[in-house]
């Protein structure tokens, strides 16, 4: 009877209860690093693609190919190298890459160019990395660039297209609206795009 009543004295009693673990302890927030701003880096990109560093070329394509791969544009079209560690301003003369290469597939609409940059990215021509010609306001000559990335707001990192690879493009280049303009341009994966207008009586 005895050990009757001390269970029902037990069952009587309130049992404290324990959280389980993993509903009471939350995973720590991951504090995010500014990177330091560094202000100017003593790096220049001239207009051929050459990378120099403190006006000395940079001969090891690796390294330029690793400072390529951390190249962003910031929302006033300034460029910059940016790690996890640091960023700092850098200089561009024009493009910061330059489309050495062409090669295509297919033809008319269904074409597709495809471009190698100096630092060996290739890039295919389309919605995504639109062909866009700038002609210069004295001499008129067309200077071709291709898309690479997005930078921020509207800012764009670009290749500049190289003249023989330029040629290449005349070459494949066919007739085609643009508006109520007619055009000449090339076609690549479903997107016309055009190089210049059509001179009069030429179809």
């Amino acid at each position: 009877m005895k050990t009757i009543a001390r269970v029902n004295r037990l069952s009587d009693e309130t049992v404290p209860t324990r959280p389980i673990a993993s509903a009471a302890r939350q995973p720590p927030k991951r504090v995010e690093r500014m990177p330091i701003d560094c202000g100017q880096f003593p790096l220049l990109i001239r207009r051929d693609g050459t990378w120099l560093y403190r006006g000395s070329p940079i001969g090891r394509k690796e390294l330029v190919c690793l400072f390529a791969s951390v190249l962003k544009r910031d929302e006033d079209g300034t460029f910059y190298l940016e790690t996890p560690a640091e960023r700092g301003r850098i200089d561009v003369e024009d493009a910061p890459f330059v489309a050495v290469e062409l090669d295509w597939t297919g033809d008319g609409q269904d074409q597709c160019l495809s471009f190698r940059t100096n630092i060996d990215e290739v890039v295919t021509a389309g919605p995504d990395h639109p062909i866009r010609v700038s002609h210069d306001l004295w001499t008129c000559e067309p200077t071709p660039y291709v898309r690479v990335r997005h930078g921020a707001g509207n800012w764009m990192i670009e290749a500049r297209i190289g003249r023989a690879v330029y040629y290449e493009l005349v070459a494949l280049a066919v007739p085609g609206w643009v508006g109520c303009r007619r055009m000449l341009g090339v076609w690549s994966q479903g997107q016309f795009f055009p190089l210049g207008e059509l001179p009069p009586g030429e179809e």
